[in-house]
């Protein structure tokens, strides 16, 4: 019987122990024994599967590796200390000297580092495109273009881009499709249906969902994924199994904190939109929203962030931001607290004005990770910061 993605959540778990846990147990330890000297001799030479040493594989880590893949609808997952580790590890476990990579410009802070100042020093050139009209994009395209990647919605603007039309362009000149699917979670999206090579995430986000660990997966098809592995096992960044554990019992809510996280955020996005006060409110399932068709097509609900544009620019956001009462200020996302961002001042401000521009980062710009606190208590927050910052 084929289970529903809930299902796969709660119920996908490693082998029980002697002991008949109900939950699997943590498993902290940095290493693992071996029968004899010839099964250490055939675990090290991938002739039997077992646990060597945590920084490969640990039994809790396999565990939220498998939910992840399941829930994706992929056939591998590997999982990394941080979410910038598993875009780095998806990048490198795949780019060299001389190959060229196609961004769309609307990415995280520290994705637009990684490919502007770190990935150039090897040798690895990149390309950003605005939008997803596919003609356009397919002109980026040299000889050299290894790896097309995306994020939708996107970090902090919920730019939203066409998953199918960019797999079938991505398929047409054989490259990576890669797909970061951070804010959607594989509850509201799953890129792989579009053709997606490769999906992203940072795991300290909405998969955690409680802000207390750091975490990162990337999933996939399985020899993609082995390549992956074998970077991140000679390199290091591997998941510690505690987060691991903390990041598999968070999967079995998923579902339900992202449908509250959405139903919040699409009731503040109605409301704001309404305001005097505000210039603009991105959220996908607005109709106002440009993408607002195609985010109805491949996302099954709109997400947990809101972003705003207040009037005043950032004097105005920075009294809007210190009038918050409630709402947290921090640049962490995902939560099942409330959380105000100003990305121009914090997350993005490594980003030239000009690049900030061209992202659609303004200056008055307002993030918010809509959590799970009663809606009426968090548009209340919103509004009296709103009236004290005029």
């Amino acid at each position: 019987m084929k289970k529903k993605f809930e299902t796969l959540a709660v119920r996908t778990r490693t082998k029980k122990t002697h002991e008949r846990e109900h939950s699997t147990p943590l498993y902290l330890t940095s290493s693992f024994t071996f029968d004899n000297a010839e099964h250490m001799r055939a675990a090290f030479a991938d002739e039997v599967e077992a646990n060597i040493y945590s920084r490969f594989s640990n039994p809790g880590v396999k565990e939220f590796e498998e939910k992840m893949a399941l829930l994706e609808g992929t056939e591998a997952a590997y999982a990394t200390a941080t979410g910038m580790a598993a875009v780095f590890a998806s990048f490198m476990a795949f780019l060299k000297a001389g190959d060229h990579i196609l961004s769309a410009r609307a990415i995280f802070g520290s994705t637009h580092a990684m490919l502007t100042k770190y990935l150039p020093k090897w040798g690895i050139e990149y390309s950003y495109f605005d939008g997803d009209n596919t003609k356009d994009i397919e002109k980026l395209i040299r000889k050299n273009t290894k790896m097309l990647f995306i994020e939708s919605p996107s970090n902090p603007g919920l730019e939203i881009f066409d998953l199918e039309a960019l797999g079938k362009l991505a398929k047409k000149h054989q490259l990576i499709y890669n797909v970061d699917n951070c804010f959607a979670t594989p509850y509201l999206q799953q890129p792989v249906k579009y053709g997606a090579d490769l999906i992203t995430h940072s795991a300290t986000k909405f998969i955690d969902g409680q802000g207390r660990v750091l975490g990162g997966v990337v999933c996939g098809r399985k020899e993609l994924i082995k390549e992956i592995y074998l970077f991140c096992r000679n390199t290091g960044p591997a998941m510690a199994p505690f987060n691991a554990w903390v990041l598999s019992k968070s999967l079995e809510t998923l579902a339900v904190r992202m449908d509250r996280h959405s139903e919040n955020a699409m009731t503040l996005a109605k409301h704001l939109s309404q305001h005097k006060e505000i210039e603009k409110v991105n959220y996908p399932f607005l109709p106002s929203h440009a993408q607002y068709e195609t985010a109805k097509k491949q996302m099954k609900a709109g997400g947990g962030v809101v972003t705003f544009v207040v009037k005043g620019g950032y004097e105005r956001a920075k009294k809007f931001m210190d009038a918050l009462e409630m709402l947290s200020l921090s640049a962490n996302l995902g939560d099942t607290r409330s959380i105000a961002t100003h990305p121009a001042s914090s997350t993005h401000a490594k980003l030239s004005e000009e690049e900030r521009k061209a992202a659609g980062i303004t200056a008055g710009l307002i993030r918010i990770s809509v959590g799970l606190e009663h809606i009426d208590d968090v548009i209340a927050d919103i509004e009296n910061a709103l009236k004290k910052s005029l």
